[in-house]
């Protein structure tokens, strides 16, 4: 007995909380990340078209600044619906214009781009290296505005009001290769704008403070588009018009709140394309009024679209490099790894007294690859690859009662575990498999703890023995959905026996396991009555599946024995945090060669299950309950009586780490109360992937 296991094992608690912290802050980082790569699938409509849809009504385009990441995630739909019917003035030839329409981001460019927008605001002191810089890359956070932003935008919603439109005046560059003609838009408003639009001279913006203007060095720092601004209230008449937008999933268009700058800009890419189809199959249904308004949104947004442009370039290349390197589209493989410190002591109590302590603290582990595959999207074909180290404790101490869950040795090599396959017919559910097909997996168990990874840390405390035990491995079954009711009837052959063709083997003259279910599964309440015939043939009889007292498990030895076993279990949920239930099992006995004798054999549970317990995920849960115990027998019968009382914690670090540490005792071990209680502490990290 090792007294620093021990040690561990009572402080594991306050281990645990620790590293709740810790994982907090890895799962915040990470769903940050993912719905940046959200934002960027949505956009790459935008992104790819519209360097291709800028009209050349009355000059130049206006050169692209470097561009900066977006800040949120939203997607906008595209409608294919007809729109109504506008004035016919734009026509085929205008859409040609557009398809010609190349950004300039080269070096001039960007200088002439940054006179012109220093030029838009000459009251404002802004120094010639912040108008010409380029804008950097952002962040994904979207700080607060600018005080200069602020000011623009008050003085835009004052404009709106008169129905007057604020715009960024454009001078002529000193230079011919980089001029920039001013765009003058229609002086007639399109239906819906409320009146005409104007542009707005640099003398009508309100004169800033000195030192107000400050350095802008990526868009990110630009404001959200307000649902005052003139930006907006422009989109939104053409969404109006031409249906271009659905809407975002939950079907509005959330008119009433701001949007960032790269939701707008995936917003005005779907007009572009709306209405450039509409030019291109009609050329009669599109105003050169809204031509001019959707190439001033371009321009003004052109830094952001010009992001979305080059970070989905690259998303489409990892996209592309995923696909053609992807293990199979059918199959997904899951994981499983289990590192496991555990010991056990005897005596009395835990007082550490080494004299009667036979093991040793010791570390195994359990690793299972799931392969698995479907065909259709509602059948599973599983494949499993299993290695494990795991000492069982039946061994060291003398009885199957002091078991570990997931116990087990295969000399540390990878073999086949399972497999199996599960399909759907009607209301049906078909299990058929060759290897490794378990009573638990073809029937529900009505239990929170039936898993080895992260269930009840027992071999006892996982489930009912005396139905959900036996051989098993290779066979089939069905199950009937009948709304709440639910029926099972399936066949399994012991592993060893089914592929074995000599006499006295194979799937059906070997060891078997048949069993039928009836169960009602409801929200608050799980019942389920189960029945099990067990035949073990001469030299491979275990009856409770290493359970219990060794009378139980051979009650006539290693003499053929059949089995009638009868289980039911109840599992009540007042809520989803509080579960209590249990099971009882009754098995009779008979004895097949040599003389005709039977034996009685019971065991039952109670199960107490806390979920999120002190966070979420979370899993506090309590077993206790009596071994499988030979109460009649014609041979031997067990005269006292084993408890078996479990305790264990299941800590959810994250999605994919569990650590569980837990402690179960047997007292009366064997069902002989002269035998000393023994006691199990394990420490159970369970990764799955």
């Amino acid at each position: 007995m090792n007294r620093t296991f021990w040690n561990l094992l009572l402080v594991s608690p306050a281990i645990l909380g620790i590293s709740s912290v810790v994982s907090a802050t890895a799962i915040a980082a990470e769903a940050t990340a993912t719905a940046e790569a959200n934002q960027l699938a949505t956009a790459q409509s935008s992104e790819s078209k519209i360097a291709e849809i800028v009209a050349e009504i009355g000059g130049e385009p206006v050169a692209e600044p470097v561009a900066a990441a977006p800040a949120t995630a939203e997607k906008l739909a595209l409608n294919n619906s007809a729109p109504s019917a506008q004035t016919p003035v734009a026509n085929s030839a205008d859409a040609e214009k557009l398809a010609k329409f190349e950004p300039d981001t080269s070096a001039a460019a960007l200088q002439t781009a940054g006179s012109d927008i220093e030029s838009a605001a000459p009251s404002a002191p802004a120094s010639t290296d912040a108008a010409t810089e380029p804008l950097a890359a952002a962040d994904t956070a979207e700080p607060e505005p600018q005080a200069s932003d602020k000011a623009v935008q008050s003085s835009q919603t004052e404009v709106a009001g008169k129905i007057e439109v604020p715009a960024v005046a454009s001078t002529p560059a000193t230079t011919p290769a980089t001029k920039v003609d001013q765009v003058e838009i229609a002086q007639t408003s399109p239906a819906g704008m409320g009146g005409p639009i104007v542009p707005v001279a640099p003398q009508a913006l309100p004169a800033q403070q000195s030192g107000a203007m400050s350095q802008v060095t990526s868009v990110s720092q630009l404001s959200d588009v307000r649902p005052t601004d003139w930006a907006f209230q422009a989109l939104q008449s053409l969404v109006e018009r031409y249906g271009c937008i659905v809407g975002y999933p939950d079907g509005t268009y959330r008119g009433n709140r701001a949007l960032t700058r790269y939701e707008f800009a995936a917003g005005v890419n779907a007009c572009l394309d709306k209405i450039t189809q509409l030019i291109g199959s009609t050329g009669n249904l599109v105003t050169r009024d809204d031509l001019a308004i959707l190439q001033r949104l371009q321009e003004e947004f052109a830094a952001e679209l010009a992001t979305l442009r080059g970070r989905v370039d690259g998303l489409e290349a990892r996209t592309a490099e995923l696909e053609a390197n992807q293990f199979s589209t059918t199959t997904k493989l899951a994981g499983e790894a289990i590192f496991a410190v555990s010991d056990t002591f005897v005596g009395d109590g835990i007082d550490f007294d080494d004299d009667q302590d036979d093991t040793v603290t010791n570390l195994g582990y359990r690793v299972r690859l799931n392969f698995n595959t479907s065909f259709t999207g509602r059948d599973l074909l599983r494949t499993r690859l299993q290695a494990l180290n795991v000492p069982n404790y039946g061994a060291a101490t003398g009885t199957n009662m002091a078991r570990l869950a997931f116990d087990g040795n295969d000399n540390s090599q990878f073999t086949l575990d399972e497999l199996y396959y599960r399909f759907p017919i009607g209301g049906a559910t078909f299990f058929v498999g060759p290897k490794g097909l378990d009573l638990d997996e073809i029937a529900d168990t009505v239990t929170p703890f039936n898993s080895t990874g992260t269930g009840a840390i027992s071999r006892f405390g996982v489930r009912n023995p005396a139905v959900f035990r036996g051989s098993q491995g290779a066979g089939a079954s069905v199950t009937f959905n009948l709304g709440s009711l639910r029926a099972t009837a399936g066949y399994l052959a012991g592993d060893s026996d089914a592929p074995n063709p000599a006499e006295g083997r194979g799937v059906f003259n070997g060891s078997f396991s048949a069993l039928g279910q009836v169960g009602f599964f409801s929200k608050p309440f799980d019942l389920a009555f189960t029945y099990t015939r067990k035949y073990n043939r001469a030299g491979d009889v275990g009856i409770m599946g290493g359970t219990g007292s060794s009378l139980a498990n051979r009650p006539f030895g290693q003499a053929p024995t059949e089995a009638d076993n009868y289980g039911v279990q109840v599992n009540f949920k007042p809520s989803s945090r509080f579960q209590i239930g249990g099971w009882y099992g009754y098995t009779k006995a008979q004895q097949l060669r040599g003389r005709n004798n039977d034996a009685t054999i019971q065991n039952g549970a109670i199960t107490l299950a806390l979920a999120d317990f002190g966070r979420q995920g979370n899993l506090l849960g309590f077993v206790f309950g009596v071994p499988p115990k030979v109460t009649e027998s014609d041979v031997a019968r067990n005269r006292n009586t084993s408890y078996h009382l479990e305790g264990f914690y299941r800590f959810q670090v994250n999605d994919f780490i569990s650590v569980t540490p837990g402690v179960y005792v047997i007292m009366n071990p064997e069902h002989n109360n002269r035998n000393d209680d023994i006691w199990v502490g394990l420490l159970r990290t369970t990764f799955s992937f």
